[in-house]
């Protein structure tokens, strides 16, 4: 009579050499030889092989293995013996009972050569068949955690802001409207506003890691519709340098827990060595990015504002191969590439205290000083031609006492693309959103 045993990770199987114990997982490969059946059964921690003597007729546990379809749930009973010819760790388990808990239909839609399109529709046995996406998961689940940590260390406090908005949230960005009862709502494309109010609520440091919708029909590999946002505002600051110090020393902290949880883990699957960044990050100012990039002979024509993806590319490699750093700073964006509550400097109102941090070539983040004085935010806004009327639940925010204070958003996704070297955005993300794709 066998007992019901405790479920034993498959990890942790060597600690029980002798012992009857139970797995739980799915049929990975099955070669269902004339005397001998083997079946290797993988959980979230690996996979071991099951090895089963035919008994011919009244052979239970043959007759369970036969019936066995890749990737079916199931639980095996059995004893775990060594056995030095196995390859996976030398281990195998004898079966005593089979219970197949779930038969996979079959053929599987996807195989390991299916193109990412095809494999996104079928994301849950995507997922559950890679390893490698298993680990994105933890990986996002570490990094959150090592900047959750931080934040709270700093005393921050996190918020929950509202993603249903009855005004656009930031001028001229692309927005999603929808039917509200008897009017129009939109999706916020950013916790900006309300972030800031919370500062106006006199809560110091704000942060939330929430979503964020983007109604921009962009197909590019770290574009989509709706993706996480990581969102940060400090009160009472001294300046813009405030904020990219916060940043930095919260990237370093939540690499740092990356590394110590899943450094190998990572090289293993991503062939990736992920550094843990150094503080300070190298800071450049917009115009020495275009100096320094123009002499490379980028923007000939001397026409371009902003950085394109080339340009970010570009000043990247320039500063990692002059300063060794993965990270860059550009700072001081020209006013016109900027939105209206931007704060710009006394000394050079042609430019914000914003910055940009770039990540191997990739921008992860936009911040800036925000503009806090009343009659300055009214100017700047009709200076873009923003009208004030929608916005004055926004505006109110800042008449009666607001501090100086600044902020970040920062790409969860774009993140951990630039953190695990992955090609696109839709394998950093569950469920991927995108123009084209709203299922599943």
């Amino acid at each position: 009579m066998i007992h019901t045993t405790d479920r034993v990770l498959v990890s942790d199987l060597r600690d029980h050499l002798g012992r009857t114990v139970s797995v739980s997982g799915w049929a990975h490969t099955l070669r269902l030889l004339s005397k001998v059946q083997f079946v290797v059964v993988r959980d979230h921690t690996g996979m071991v092989q099951v090895t089963h003597r035919r008994g011919g007729a009244g052979d239970d546990i043959e007759a369970a293995l036969q019936q066995l379809t890749p990737e079916s749930a199931v639980r095996i009973t059995g004893r775990v013996v060594e056995n030095p010819i196995v390859k996976l760790h030398s281990l195998e388990i004898i079966p005593e009972r089979v219970e197949i808990l779930n038969r996979a239909a079959t053929p599987l839609p996807i195989d390991e050569h299916t193109g990412l399109e095809h494999r996104l529709d079928w994301r849950f046995l995507d997922v559950r068949r890679r390893p490698a996406a298993q680990l994105m998961f933890a990986v996002q689940t570490t990094l959150e955690q090592g900047m959750r940590e931080y934040a709270y260390a700093q005393g921050a406090t996190e918020m929950h802001t509202p993603k249903l908005m009855g005004t656009a949230s930031e001028s001229g960005a692309e927005v999603f409207e929808l039917g509200y009862f008897d009017r129009s709502a939109y999706l916020a494309q950013s916790p900006q506003f309300y972030k800031q109010m919370a500062i106006s609520a006199g809560i110091e440091k704000v942060f939330e890691i929430g979503p964020v919708f983007r109604a921009e029909p962009s197909f590019t590999s770290r574009h989509a519709t709706e993706f996480t946002g990581v969102d940060v505002e400090l009160a009472w600051i001294d300046g813009v340098e405030d904020v990219m110090a916060f940043e930095e020393q919260m990237l370093a902290h939540a690499i740092a827990k990356v590394v110590g949880a899943h450094g190998d883990a990572v090289r293993e699957q991503f062939g990736v060595e992920i550094t843990v960044p150094t503080t300070p990050f190298p800071r450049i100012t917009m115009a020495e990015a275009h100096d320094i990039l123009r002499k490379g002979g980028w923007d000939s024509e001397g026409t371009k504002e902003d950085l394109d993806p080339e340009g970010e590319r570009s000043i990247s490699a320039h500063n990692q191969q002059a300063t060794g750093h993965e990270f860059v700073f550009i700072t001081h964006y020209p006013v016109g590439i900027r939105p209206f509550y931007h704060m710009r400097p006394a000394d050079d109102p042609s430019v914000t205290l914003s910055f940009d941090l770039l990540w191997k070539g990739l921008e992860i983040t936009t911040g800036a000083q925000r503009e806090h004085r009343y009659d300055v935010l009214l100017k700047q806004a009709a200076e873009k031609g923003v009208s004030p009327e929608p916005m004055q639940d926004y505006l109110n925010a800042f008449r009666y006492g607001c501090p100086p204070h600044g902020g970040l958003g920062m790409g969860l996704g774009r993140v951990l693309m630039v953190l695990l070297g992955l090609e696109s955005i839709r394998e950093a993300t569950f469920l991927f959103r995108g123009p084209n794709r709203l299922t599943p």
